[in-house]
């Protein structure tokens, strides 16, 4: 996959305190990872509960639960985020 690939975040809501919406910080991570590899990040909400899934040239490449993901940082160190990055950089 080229350095530049558009990647399609798709995440849903999460319950936190009672209170369910889509939220972002844990998420933050993940896009400064892909984004220090070069690739441009879309943030798409989407209705599945808990659910991050990466989509490169319309195709699933990765998926997980967004509470896999580490809570804020640069995603170094999460290797979740390495996965992630990983499956975008080998898809075709």
């Amino acid at each position: 996959m080229p350095k530049n690939a558009r990647v399609t975040l798709c995440y849903g809501p999460q319950e936190s305190k009672g209170t369910v919406a889509h939220r972002t910080f844990r998420l933050q991570g993940l896009q400064a990872a892909l984004k220090a590899r070069g690739h441009q990040c879309v943030m798409e909400e989407t209705r599945e509960w808990n659910m991050v899934e990466l989509v490169v040239n319309g195709e699933i490449v990765f998926s997980c639960n967004i509470k896999q993901l580490q809570f804020g940082g640069d995603g170094q160190l999460d290797p979740v985020c390495k996965d992630a990055v990983s499956a975008v950089e080998d898809a075709y």
